[in-house]
């Protein structure tokens, strides 16, 4: 059964769609929720518990749902913005065979980066008062104090947020599956869960849907903990 899903090309290509995914998405969703924490939590801000509360919201949103919504945005004809490209002679294309992947990802990032942040966020929380004052007293910019004090006290919570992206990435499943009835680019077998599902439900084949699901599993272990091992040496 291993021997047969690890034969399986369209499997094998799911995997490494997902790994250059998880690439490019991870970090900027990351970076995204990293940079409204600091806005957040910075001495500056207004309505800190309002824009909480709206950068959250987009998670309490089913990844069904979330991806009908932003479909309106990508479907030529009901999009606003293909229109107004249009307008403009430009070609927009959201659902093409180049540009799904990266529409997916946008769905994502809008989706949990919210999640992410209020992570972040309750570390911040965490650091000293005391901290801030000293930088302050010694003449620290604002960005100074984020980038010397702030980021590496709250590398716990970028590691912890980085892991479960990762995990995260390999268990994609709803956005691309619901996507799929408007953007023929993605099959069956677009992402290693919709590979184990179809196999599973439309070909009928549980033996080889299992040994795909616990080769997902080791795929998302085995990254974990190489991120894991690389982020421990260099706080070492």
């Amino acid at each position: 059964n291993y021997a047969q899903a690890l034969g399986d090309g369209n499997f094998i290509a799911s995997i490494g769609r997902m790994l250059l995914f998880g690439v490019v998405q991870v970090p900027v969703m990351i970076v995204l929720a990293t940079i409204l924490a600091l806005l957040l939590e910075s001495a500056s801000a207004k309505w800190p518990g309002l824009f909480r509360a709206a950068y959250f919201m987009p998670y309490g949103v089913p990844g069904v749902i979330a991806t009908i919504l932003w479909s309106f945005l990508y479907v030529p004809g009901l999009s606003p913005i293909i229109d107004v490209a249009g307008w403009m002679g430009l070609e927009v294309d959201f659902l093409g065979a180049d540009t799904v992947l990266w529409s997916i990802a946008n769905i994502v990032t809008w989706s949990y980066a919210g999640y992410n942040m209020l992570i972040i966020v309750a570390q911040l929380k965490a650091i000293p008062n005391e901290l801030y004052e000293a930088a302050r007293v010694d003449g620290a910019t604002p960005f100074q104090i984020a980038w010397r004090i702030q980021i590496p006290l709250i590398t716990p919570a970028l590691v912890l947020t980085t892991v479960f992206s990762i995990i995260g990435t390999l268990q994609l499943f709803a956005e691309p599956q619901v996507l799929s009835k408007v953007a023929p680019a993605i099959d069956s077998q677009f992402t290693p869960n919709l590979s184990a599902f179809t196999t599973a439900f439309a070909y009928n084949d549980y033996n080889v849907a299992a040994a795909q699901a616990v080769l997902i599993a080791v795929v998302a272990f085995v990254l974990s903990f190489v991120f894991l091992r690389l982020t421990n040496r260099e706080d070492s």
